[in-house]
């Protein structure tokens, strides 16, 4: 076998981020889909690894003239899908961040101008945010 050197650093390298993503498994709250796919991508990488012969056939029924660049135009995509996931997360992250620093805004505002409200009061008398919570 004369792959065998290459065979084995590929095959630690998948071995190490399996461990990764399992290692963070609840950290890193990741869908259902997602773990499917990221083990999918695990034995099909496994196989390849072993048979790349195998690639190279599928390639060519697919009109790809080998098997590397096949899993170039694979790996291609799948960043572009990793980039487009990235960016809808970190979207979807500023609105949840906006809107918490909008509600952080109104109750900071409402509770000075209840402290100032308090203050213009004469001193025996309550505001009346008070006397409709304690009503």
């Amino acid at each position: 076998m004369k792959y065998i050197w290459i065979q084995l650093l590929l095959l630690i390298g998948t071995g190490t981020l399996s461990l990764a993503f399992v290692r963070n498994w609840d950290r890193a709250h990741t869908r259902a889909w997602k773990r499917m796919a990221f083990f999918a991508f695990v034995i099909a990488n496994v196989y390849a690894v072993f048979r790349p012969q195998d690639v190279t056939w599928i390639a060519n029924q697919l009109g790809v003239g080998r098997g590397t660049d096949l899993v170039l135009y694979l790996l291609v995509v799948g960043m572009a899908f990793m980039t487009l996931n990235t960016f809808m997360r970190f979207r979807s992250l500023e609105k949840k961040l906006t809107d918490l620093a909008r509600t952080v805004a109104v109750n900071d505002g409402q509770r000075v101008n209840n402290e100032r409200f308090a203050d213009e009061q004469p001193a025996g008398e309550r505001p009346a945010s008070e006397k409709i919570a304690q009503g």
